[in-house]
């Protein structure tokens, strides 16, 4: 399992280099560039909760076979159209959203396998592995590699990313043993006699009860809402605020993936020195000091340090609460709890990219950290207390959450 994301993320870090590349080269228009990332991000809104519903309705590792399988097909088949010179825009547009459809069933499905293969005192370490997996392949190698795949020619990053689907699709397959196998299996014909919709419902219900991970959820949406609007003219802040040519602006989004990498390393031995409820406090007090930092300084190298710790923070807290959910949600829900979390931080992203356009043009370059600092000091205050609960005794998995 370890070594199929570590393939697959090494061939979506190609193909999120080529594709913006390939619509540059189809298409000198701003906006229908953009929009390349949009389609690939609208299934999420779209069809998120719908896909955590079919998770936890079907065989997860066969699903996330089937599902690599097919994107593998997509991609082939627009590596051929490339290749022979017929590409477009709107067939670039539709490969981004079935690819999109793709990622939505697949990474929830993922995220529900772990645990089943994955001893619960293991599981942060279990996710740090990953994280640290997708920064090394995702962030480090793909992008100067798919660059240069892509001068070679067009269509070899597609045809690389598309092989890359297919060996981890025969690696989930060649898992020996029972894992990720939905428990609903022996009682399908409880699904069938549930209507998606009250299935769906269902999840939500269960999420909602659970204080703790409502409060998690919440706050993640709220602060990629923050982030996304901060950093969504970064190279603007880069230019004009700390008078950083292209190549630094380059050095500077790499502090991310540096952060990122030191906080897979740090994650598991930090939750057990300190505990998971005072490191996932100590992330939020780094997020506002993130966004206030970067809005009062105009220094490169200060603004490069904050960025570390940040990165450092949301790989410590994306492992963290990663493995909250993962110990808490009964397996049968595992699907349709993931797929909330997916849909409130995607959603929140494309809200603050959004945003931070718009307060952007109405005032400063800064005006976004400032906005995303206040959000962030309520999300800590309203977010301290039930922290609290985020112990081994309260994150252990049980068919009965703790409501409130």
């Amino acid at each position: 399992m370890w070594t199929a994301t570590a393939i697959s993320n090494l061939g979506d870090g190609v193909t999120m280099v080529a594709g913006p590349l390939l619509l540059a080269t189809v298409s000198d228009d701003p906006a229908l560039i953009a929009g390349g990332a949009f389609a690939a991000q609208l299934p999420w809104l779209l069809f998120s909760l719908i896909s955590g519903a079919f998770v936890d309705r079907l065989d997860r590792r066969r699903l996330v076979v089937v599902v690599n399988l097919l994107r593998g097909g997509v991609l082939g088949g627009l590596a051929v159209v490339i290749a022979s010179g017929h590409v477009s825009v709107p067939l670039i547009y539709l490969a981004s959203f079935l690819l999109g459809v793709g990622e939505t069933l697949a990474d929830t499905a993922y995220g529900a396998l772990l645990p089943a293969t994955v001893a619960p005192a293991d599981l942060e370490r279990a996710n740090a592995r990953l994280g640290a997996t997708f920064t090394i392949a995702n962030q480090f190698v793909a992008k100067p590699f798919g660059a240069w795949l892509y001068g070679v020619a067009a269509a070899v990053p597609f045809g690389l990313d598309a092989v890359s689907f297919v060996v981890a699709a025969v690696l989930i397959a060649g898992i020996a043993g029972p894992p990720g196998e939905a428990p609903e299996t022996s009682d399908k014909s409880r699904h069938k006699a549930v209507p998606l919709r009250m299935e769906i419902a269902e999840g939500l219900r269960w999420l909602w009860r659970h204080r703790l991970l409502r409060v998690l959820a919440v706050a993640m949406g709220v602060a990629n809402i923050a982030f996304c609007a901060a950093f969504a003219v970064f190279i603007l802040y880069a230019r004009e605020r700390l008078g950083l040519t292209d190549v630094g602006y380059g050095f500077l989004l790499t502090t991310f993936a540096v952060g990122g990498l030191a906080g897979a390393g740090f994650a598991a031995r930090l939750a057990r020195r300190f505990g998971t409820a005072t490191v996932l406090r100590a992330g939020l007090i780094v997020e506002v000091g993130t966004h206030l930092t970067l809005a009062l300084t105009t220094n490169p190298v200060l603004a490069g340090g904050v960025i570390v710790i940040f990165g450092v923070h949301t790989m410590v807290w994306g492992v963290l609460v990663s493995a909250i959910r993962q110990r808490t949600v009964p397996d049968q829900l595992r699907g349709r709890v993931g797929s909330v979390f997916g849909l409130l931080e995607t959603g929140g992203a494309a809200l603050g990219w959004l945003l931070g356009a718009v307060l952007t043009q109405l005032w400063a370059v800064t005006t976004p950290f400032w906005i995303a600092a206040f959000a962030m000091v309520a999300v800590t205050a309203a977010a301290w207390r039930p922290l609290a609960e985020a112990t081994p005794a309260s994150v252990r998995s049980e068919p009965t959450p703790r409501t409130s």
